[in-house]
């Protein structure tokens, strides 16, 4: 089986041929199919076709650069299953490996989505502050796990690793804001579900001010504290950029956010100050070294990705047609009213719409 994109292209009619000629060429591209008209909203040409993910980037560039997401569109979906010998052909074909290779456009869409200020979200984070709370006066770490794969702030805070990088301004702001009014709102909540807890006799001070083995790390943050949110900043990203889900789910168990949020709530509500300090000073150094290390394995794989394609053609001499590729200097004839569109950096984002970068 061979890790791929599918693609539905809608192109107007008369840039049709010019899409498949890209496509074509292109060895990471496979199982094309035209259907002539078949668009209405908007008009055109729709282009179906599969691409390994070793492509995929330089492909959907390569489709913004013939200004397809502007007269068109471009949605790539991924596919879970393939059985198909001109599929692991055009794998062999494309430089690298399909888990190694960071899709661009995917990546920003799929962070970009978890920056939105939802009503969800802030249900979900409250939801698991609240279950944190309870769990630190109880001292208990399966009550504190049950939180950490409920919190959703890891959303935000790979959406600002990868803003970061490109910097998109808009996203940061968005993904700080996430971050900011969620775990304000969090512990806001938490502060009340305390005293009303308390005032029906359920919990009490004296629960906080107990010896609490198990959990007592949530505030009492140490060097580890940092090599634990680097380390598991740096596999939540991994298994963003992978698609690995289930390595998402053991990063959200590892690091102390929501808990500390918690316990932030939960001492403020007592009027522990120390502990308050120490539990806000443990969701800081998790938080910055979450994104810390999202930005830094971002970098290494775009580094890493660079100099495994770099024995590939340029997109612009291999892929794009003839009549759309830049002509040599020595040949270019002067200036023109009109031409073909500029090629886009590499790594811009290309779809249907740009992701919640802009």
């Amino acid at each position: 089986m061979t890790g791929v994109l599918h693609l539905r292209i809608i192109v107007p009619t008369d840039r049709s041929a010019a899409v498949l000629d890209l496509l074509s060429a292109d060895p990471a591209v496979t199982h094309v199919i035209v259907l002539p008209g078949a668009a209405r909203m908007p008009a055109g040409d729709v282009v179906l076709c599969d691409v390994v993910r070793e492509g995929a980037d330089e492909v959907l560039d390569a489709l913004r650069t013939l200004g397809v997401h502007r007269s068109g569109g471009v949605v790539g979906d991924g596919v879970d299953v393939t059985l198909s010998a001109a599929a692991d052909r055009a794998a062999r074909a494309a430089p690298g490996l399909g888990t190694d290779a960071v899709v661009w456009d995917e990546i920003a869409q799929k962070t970009g989505e978890e920056t939105r200020l939802s009503v969800t979200y802030l249900l979900l984070i409250t939801l698991a502050t609240v279950i944190a709370g309870i769990a630190v006066l109880l001292d208990q770490p399966i009550l504190i796990i049950g939180a950490m794969v409920v919190g959703p702030e890891f959303g935000p805070l790979a959406a600002l690793s990868v803003a970061l990088l490109r910097w998109r301004a808009a996203v940061i702001r968005r993904s700080l804001l996430a971050l900011g009014v969620g775990f304000l709102t969090a512990m806001a909540v938490t502060v009340l579900s305390t005293w009303a807890l308390t005032a029906a006799g359920l919990i009490d001070r004296s629960m906080l001010l107990a010896e609490r083995p198990m959990t007592d790390f949530i505030w009492r943050p140490d060097a580890l504290s940092w090599v634990v949110g680097f380390l598991a900043g740096a596999a939540g990203m991994l298994s963003v950029t992978s698609n690995r889900s289930g390595s998402l789910v053991g990063v959200l168990i590892s690091v102390t956010t929501v808990p500390a949020a918690a316990n932030v709530a939960v001492a403020l509500g007592y009027g522990v100050a120390d502990e308050a300090l120490g539990s806000l000073v443990q969701l800081l150094i998790n938080l910055c070294a979450i994104v810390v290390a999202g930005v830094l394995t971002l970098l290494v794989q775009r580094l890493w990705w660079q100099r495994v394609t770099s024995r590939r053609p340029a997109v612009s001499s291999r892929r794009l047609p003839a009549v759309l590729a830049p002509a040599p200097r020595s040949a270019r004839p002067g200036p023109v009213s009109a031409g073909p569109p500029t090629e886009t950096p590499r790594g811009e984002p290309t779809g249907t719409a740009r992701p919640a970068d802009e």
